[in-house]
């Protein structure tokens, strides 16, 4: 099986969402406690899968809003730089400040983030700034469960995901659950079932597909027979070192397999994992090709220090298929 995209669409990818700054440690090997430099890179799940996608070769959009500062400035400046169209990024204009990730790592396996999200500009997004003109360009539209957390963002995400419907553009949902930025795990579970239903395609661990449910230790199977009675077309679990599954409306189940690799720190992985599957479907290849990119761009991710900087090329993840198969 393989989703059929409306192939004549000027951008490939339009992502919407947070964009921040991680401040990445450099010492590794010691808490946060004792480390005293750190290194400035974009962050936030939909910002890096734009990137991603757009180091790949696709041709990637963003919506989005921006602190009005430094900050801001400079992820705007630097998704540009990578080939991301910025044209529907806004500056906010309410002297909100950009989300903050300072990340420790203890150890290849030990990696913690400590964030900053009161009140940041991302989660302001107002749905009057989501334009149909620009989301009707897309193949597909990627968002996030981040942004569903507050007020305006979450009524912004909706309304894209009902412009995307509207005009035959698909809908990517990757959960990325970060819990701090909710109030209860029923409120959690409410929007993100709601986003899941409407979308084409769902990709998550099966910790994050646990908080949609709001159920614990969760099984695939009762995941796949709850949303496929929905619009998902295709759903895809992750397993960590275990691997992954993707499963598909007609009844296949695909396994991929995790790429073992020199670990440096555990986050990151699931962006690049998003971007190479992404890239995977939108060039045509089959779902199970499309869990090897996906798995070799984590494998890739895990190994360097950034998340956005470290996305690789169609070269660096083909060479490493090529040297594990």
């Amino acid at each position: 099986m393989k989703i059929d995209f409306n192939t004549n669409r000027e951008f490939d990818l339009i992502a919407i969402g947070r964009a921040c700054i991680d401040l990445n440690a450099v010492e590794y090997n010691r808490p946060m406690e004792e480390t005293m430099t750190f290194r400035k890179y974009v962050g936030g799940s939909p910002a890096n899968i734009a990137i991603g996608t757009a180091k790949l070769g696709l041709k990637s959009g963003f919506i989005g809003k921006l602190a009005d500062d430094q900050h801001g400035r400079y992820i705007k400046q630097y998704m540009a730089d990578v080939g991301v169209d910025t044209s529907n990024m806004v500056f906010d204009t309410e002297g909100r400040k950009t989300g903050l990730a300072f990340t420790e790592i203890l150890s290849p396996t030990e990696c913690s983030i400590l964030m900053y999200r009161d009140e940041v500009a991302d989660l302001y997004l107002d749905p009057s700034e989501v334009s149909e003109d620009y989301i009707k360009r897309a193949k597909m539209l990627l968002v996030s469960g981040t942004a569903l957390a507050k007020s305006p963002s979450r009524e912004a995400v909706l309304k894209a995901i009902k412009l995307a419907k509207k005009n035959d553009v698909k809908v990517v949902f990757e959960l990325d659950y970060r819990g701090y930025t909710w109030t209860s795990a029923e409120e959690t579970s409410i929007y993100y079932s709601l986003v899941a239903e409407l979308s084409d395609v769902v990709i998550g661990t099966r910790d994050e597909f646990d908080v949609l449910e709001n159920v614990e230790a969760g099984k695939n199977e009762d995941t796949i027979n709850y949303l496929f009675k929905h619009s998902p077309e295709l759903i895809v679990i992750k397993h960590g070192v275990d691997g992954s599954y993707a499963y598909t409306k007609d009844g296949q189940t695909f396994e991929g397999k995790a790429y073992k690799t020199q670990v440096l720190k555990t986050f990151g992985a699931g962006d690049s994992y998003a971007s190479a599957f992404i890239y995977a479907l939108v060039n045509g290849k089959d779902i199970t090709t499309a869990l090897k990119y996906a798995a070799a761009s984590a494998s890739i991710v895990v190994s360097r220090h950034s998340s956005s900087d470290a996305m690789p090329t169609v070269a660096e993840i083909e060479q490493l298929i090529a040297e594990r198969e």
